[in-house]
């Protein structure tokens, strides 16, 4: 649960901030909604069948808003205990390089939601590869993740890495079939069912297609 809060709190971050909180206000009630989250094990008590993870944090973060923003106005800052460390130091600044958008707060978070299981996924799959002593390849073929296969430059890589072009594809199939793994098993940590996996990898896509 922990892994999961520390994936996905910036997009809640970037919701709250979208209602026009200040940066300092906004760093503070995010922290303090996983706080909670975790030590009062919030999680333990929603009800699978009626939403999807990302839908039960939604909404639990705008009953927080609702119910603390007075006592957390008036509470000194730092004076609450944290349980879960969160890169807050960065997250104004990831956020202020966000393009202009004029979805709604709702909408952003369901696209800021979607781009960070992508990028955690990328990332444990980064650390796979470097712990099996495999960081250079990755490195070289991770741009194939988002290219069409005809588009991958097969003869290029294949000369940079003094390997045969057939090996090289099928270095490229592996990577990209262990991605797809990767993406199914984060996606199945935030749904009741694997026969609901498939269903939530469509809508994250639509998702980030906005």
């Amino acid at each position: 649960m922990e892994e999961l809060c520390r994936s996905y709190w910036y997009p809640l971050y970037a919701y709250v901030r979208r209602h026009g909180y200040s940066v300092e206000d906004a760093q503070d009630l995010t922290q303090e909604f996983f706080a909670r989250l975790l030590a009062r094990n919030w999680v333990g008590s929603a009800n699978p069948a009626k939403g999807r993870f990302r839908t039960f944090l939604l909404t639990a973060m705008n009953h927080f808003l609702a119910d603390q923003w007075d006592r957390l106005k008036a509470q000194k800052r730092g004076g609450g205990q944290q349980t879960l460390s969160l890169d807050v130091a960065t997250a104004e600044t990831r956020f202020q390089m966000e393009p202009a958008d004029p979805l709604t707060p709702e909408k952003n978070y369901e696209r800021r939601w979607a781009q960070t299981v992508l990028e955690t996924v990328f990332e444990k799959l980064r650390r796979a590869y470097a712990a099996e002593g495999k960081a250079a390849l990755f490195d070289e073929l991770k741009g194939s993740l988002t290219q069409a296969r005809a588009a991958v430059p097969y003869q290029e890589l294949a000369t940079r890495l003094q390997v045969t072009e057939g090996a090289l594809r099928a270095a490229v199939h592996r990577l990209r079939q262990r991605y797809r793994e990767l993406l199914r098993t984060e996606v199945a940590h935030t749904v009741a069912g694997a026969d609901e996996v498939e269903e939530e990898l469509q809508y994250l896509f639509r998702a980030l297609r906005g």
